[in-house]
């Protein structure tokens, strides 16, 4: 397992967050549910090799469990929480991305919401597609049955009910981007807004 949550003589709290045991469940909209038998998840653009997943494909992949903390950008920060899933950094190695993929889209089942990163935040020992949390399958309201968990980001970025990846050559802005949420959304340097980017 891996931990990022302790570091040396490092807080981990970032500036501007508060602490809580609870974890809270914010979307834009409804809560989405995703009928599990028929799950598909689509990964397509800038790769070698265009994939399509069902649930039961990906748990067969499982390969990386991690303890972490997460940071939403509404100010609460949750400890030592327990995500299980496939690690990005073997997905990459299965769909192996052209030289032309630099950032990464996540579109979601609860419609219209799309978030990306730049693909070496992806690249890293603690990304992955969740498919547990706490040892079991994923919730319907905390993003199941497949989310992404990019835990240096604001939690924003860690897209629920997810249905796509695209890689692309060009950046794109998501929706909560869109909207005046930062690009970049790093915890520790309280990038909340593209006003702080």
């Amino acid at each position: 397992m891996n931990n990022n949550s302790t570091t040396n003589n490092i807080p981990r709290l970032p500036p501007g967050q508060h602490k809580t045991k609870k974890f809270p469940v914010l979307q834009k909209g409804r809560i989405a549910h995703i009928n599990r038998e028929a799950y598909k998840l689509q990964i397509e653009g800038e790769i070698e090799y265009p994939r399509t997943f069902s649930l039961d494909e990906l748990n067969k992949l499982k390969d990386k469990e991690i303890l972490t903390d997460i940071h939403c950008v509404t100010t609460w920060s949750k400890f030592d929480t327990r995500w299980g899933g496939l690690s990005f950094i073997k997905l990459l190695d299965l769909v192996k991305p052209r030289t032309t993929a630099n950032f990464v889209e996540f579109y979601c089942a609860d419609k219209g919401f799309t978030t990306t990163v730049p693909i070496e935040r992806i690249q890293v020992d603690n990304a992955l597609l969740a498919l547990t949390y706490e040892g079991i399958p994923i919730d319907d309201k905390h993003g199941g049955p497949v989310r992404v968990v990019i835990p240096d980001l604001y939690f924003y970025k860690s897209a629920k009910w997810l249905a796509k990846i695209t890689f692309l050559e060009k950046d794109r802005l998501g929706y909560w981007e869109r909207r005046g949420y930062s690009n970049k959304a790093d915890p520790w340097k309280e990038q909340r807004y593209r006003s702080n980017d």
